[in-house]
């Protein structure tokens, strides 16, 4: 997926409707970071993940065994979600716009994306972005397959807002997002129709 220009849904939510026949998908709420004719792509940003960042320094051999028992609690404490369905193996960085290297890219006017070892190092070191989440794995969409999602009340989507994208709260994300947009949960309909 190229990040080339801004697509309609860069930078928005996507909201699953209670009718989302994907497990993968159900009660989630989707930051997405590229759309344009070639597709979409995003990170699921209210599941969590059971690998801790020591668990992945110690994984790509950042680090040993005696310095993840030293990690300050910055590192110990930093989120590793599951960013979606799509290869699970690799990870991602999604952050504020203050931490930029060679191999980040703005995907908002404040929001940037890294998937290099750099920014990995640099949080552990505590040289890291001032909000960041890593994603493991990501969601993604072939070409017009979103709007379709979109158009069979699959989805519904609002504007993103730094401090959702980053809260560590994630049981009640998807409820938070829905107020954003002054929905009640228990008020959507799973039937597409006309009134």
């Amino acid at each position: 997926m190229e990040f080339k220009g801004r697509g309609l849904l860069d930078g928005q939510l996507l909201i699953a409707m209670p009718g989302m026949e994907n497990g993968d998908f159900a009660r989630s709420v989707v930051y997405i970071c590229a759309h344009s004719d070639a597709g979409a792509m995003g990170f699921i940003i209210n599941r969590p993940q059971p690998v801790t960042f020591a668990d992945l320094l110690l994984h790509l051999e950042l680090i040993d065994r005696n310095d993840a028992i030293m990690l300050p609690d910055h590192a110990r404490q930093f989120p590793i979600q599951c960013g979606g369905p799509v290869d699970q193996s690799r990870g991602f960085v999604l952050h504020s716009d203050d931490y930029l290297s060679d191999s980040s890219i703005p995907v908002s006017d404040d929001i940037s994306l890294t998937a290099t070892l750099d920014i990995v190092r640099a949080i552990s070191d505590g040289r890291g972005p001032r909000h960041a989440t890593m994603m493991l794995g990501y969601a993604g969409w072939g070409p017009g397959q979103l709007e379709q999602e979109i158009a069979r009340n699959g989805w519904l989507h609002c504007a993103a807002t730094e401090d959702l994208i980053f809260d560590r709260f994630l049981d009640d994300k998807y409820d938070r997002a829905l107020a954003m947009m002054g929905i009640n949960p228990a008020m959507l309909s799973m039937d597409v129709g006309h009134a």
